[in-house]
């Protein structure tokens, strides 16, 4: 082998011996058809691809891919492609976030188990872009990161609809009589009518953000819709882009620095983004030993101004944020509160990047000084109902609520709130809260999207379109309401959550940051006496998951994944 030409690479060892190894190494891949001069010791580049057609959002990484391994020839690399556990929320069950752990440790094992020189992650539907993102930061190897793109603007009838939020604001009118279940079905199709992943600001057009944000790719990877050529151009410039990445050493860990996750938190903010980001942001930092917590989204992101007018918060759908400007023109408008030295994929700095965005349409994209929404990121709230803090988004709930003290409606799971909920005979009106336990990490185990829940209709037929909900679950990024989310310790781990009974009074203070549970620590700790733990499960990954996940104020990773391991090369197998 020649390998003046290229200085060491990870990849030699495998392909740059002269020994039985190396022979078995190159012969084997050579039965693909790849030339010996392939094997000379320039870049081999990984294409860690989520497609899947169990995946609909990432239905069209195959094209996608195929201009990531353009820009690679270009630049002198030599791409391979890898498939890794892809995760599709809208078809996997009992929910994706359960394997989101999971999908990351492929992504890492098949990082650091192959010659492998620079990553590039090819990542759309929500969680694909989390357990990407921390399984290669486990690793830390020259990475970047490539999204789907958001679909085309749905439209039914005249009218703009947007995925999930759409759903939600039509079901909860067939549950009124509001529509007819022939129309709720027709918007099926006028709904989702592109490839692509969810068009409103769900959790992934922002994970998407959070990427572009934390500097793990090229400018403008946000919002380019799916369907438009520039997406493939973006793939293939960012194939270029990643060889130039191996030459240089640039590593996951010169751009995830703390000034990174602090860019992405007040990004969020900006943009409305999702509940799930804290999460999912948290659990990277982890793997990249970066200390966060909630209190960071409280402190560095509350106060931030909403400057996009995006469902689920405001009327646009990401096709308008795009042709606005995207997200390096709203980046620009914030960017005093950035760490503008902060280093991106691009080996240029975010300042560099946001320096000359231009903002083509202000009724999508607002400014600082007539924002959309004033204080409108994550609020964290604390008390003895969330002693490890509990999350709303005010951007997506609603104003009168946001103070407000009500009858608790407990119920004890999934099953029992869709056993109960259509009741007539449900004790429930507008000024109740509704209490969800059992549905955190270990309770569903996962935690699901299902702390929005639905309204009961006799609430709906009032007109009424929002209430006080309380859960230790999830809810799609794409969902509205005044709902307090990932309420920790959950139920499941015995949790105050545990010990809501029906009757109980709970005061919700956003702007206080507090949700007290008005019942006395002698009461709480008798009915603690009666408190059982559900059962676990008994075999398999949910086994080691509800064993191992940690609480959601931790981002919800396995406690022995913390952490990384580095990409260092195995031993020798033959």
């Amino acid at each position: 082998m020649d390998s003046k030409k290229y200085p060491f690479r990870r990849s030699q060892a495998w392909f740059g011996r002269n020994d039985k190894d190396g022979f078995v190494h190159r012969s084997w891949i050579k039965n693909q058809g790849y030339p010996h001069d392939e094997l000379d010791g320039r870049p081999v580049i990984g294409i860690c691809n989520t497609w899947s057609e169990l995946t609909p959002c990432n239905g069209h990484f195959r094209e996608l891919a195929e201009f990531v391994k353009r820009g690679v020839y270009e630049a002198g690399g030599f791409p391979l492609e890898f498939p890794v556990m892809s995760l599709g929320e809208t078809q996997l069950r009992p929910t994706a976030m359960l394997f989101r752990n999971l999908a990351s440790m492929d992504v890492e094992e098949s990082i650091r188990g192959n010659p492998i020189d620079g990553v590039v992650l090819l990542m759309g539907c929500d969680k694909t872009t989390p357990s990407l993102l921390m399984g290669a930061a486990s690793c830390d190897l020259p990475t970047i990161g490539i999204s789907g793109g958001p679909m085309l603007n749905g439209k039914f009838r005249g009218k703009d609809i947007g995925s999930g939020t759409g759903v939600w604001q039509m079901s909860e009118m067939v549950r009124a009589g509001e529509m007819t279940q022939a129309d709720f079905t027709a918007a099926e199709s006028d709904m989702h009518r592109s490839k692509g992943n969810c068009m409103t600001m769900g959790t992934a057009s922002t994970m998407a953000s959070m990427v572009e944000a934390l500097g793990m790719s090229l400018p403008e990877n946000a919002a380019i819709p799916a369907a438009d050529t520039r997406r493939n151009r973006l793939a293939q410039m960012s194939g270029r882009r990643i060889v130039e990445m191996v030459e240089q050493d640039m590593k996951m860990s010169k751009i995830l620095t703390r000034e990174a996750f602090e860019n992405a938190i007040r990004t969020n903010a900006a943009i409305g983004g999702s509940t799930n980001a804290v999460i999912h942001l948290i659990a990277i930092a982890g793997r990249m030993g970066i200390k966060l917590n909630l209190e960071d989204w409280d402190t560095l992101g509350a106060q931030v101004p909403c400057l996009l007018n995006l469902q689920p918060s405001g009327k646009y759908l990401m096709e308008d944020f795009y042709y606005a400007g995207g997200l390096p023109a709203v980046m620009r408008e914030i960017q005093n509160l950035l760490h503008t030295e902060a280093l991106t994929a691009n080996g240029k700095t975010i300042g560099e990047n946001i320096a000359s965005a231009p903002c083509y349409n202000r009724e999508v994209i607002k400014t600082p000084d007539e924002p959309f929404m004033k204080d409108a990121g994550i609020a964290v709230l604390r008390g003895n109902l969330a002693p490890n803090g509990a999350v709303i988004k005010p951007s997506a709930a609603s104003a009168h609520l946001m103070q407000h003290r009500g009858r608790a409606v407990v119920f004890e799971n999934i099953e029992d709130l869709h056993a109960r909920i259509d009741s007539d005979d449900l004790d429930v009106d507008e000024n109740c809260v509704m209490v969800l336990k059992n549905c955190g990490p270990r309770g569903y185990p996962g935690m699901a999207e299902v702390g929005n829940m639905p309204l009961p209709p006799k609430v709906l037929k009032k007109g009424i379109t929002d209430m006080v909900r309380i859960s230790d679950g999830r809810m799609s990024g794409t969902a509205y309401g005044t709902v307090v989310l990932h309420t920790s310790p959950e139920a499941a781990a015995g949790g105050p959550l545990a010990l809501v009974q029906n009757g109980d009074m709970i005061e919700l203070d956003v702007a206080g940051r507090r949700i007290h549970l008005e019942v006395s620590d002698e009461v709480l700790a008798e009915r603690r006496k009666l408190w059982v733990a559900p059962e676990a499960p008994k075999r398999g990954y949910q086994k080691l998951y509800v064993e191992t996940v940690q609480q959601a104020h931790l981002g919800a990773d396995l406690d022995f994944l913390v952490g990384g391991s580095g990409a260092g090369i195995p031993r020798d197998s033959h």
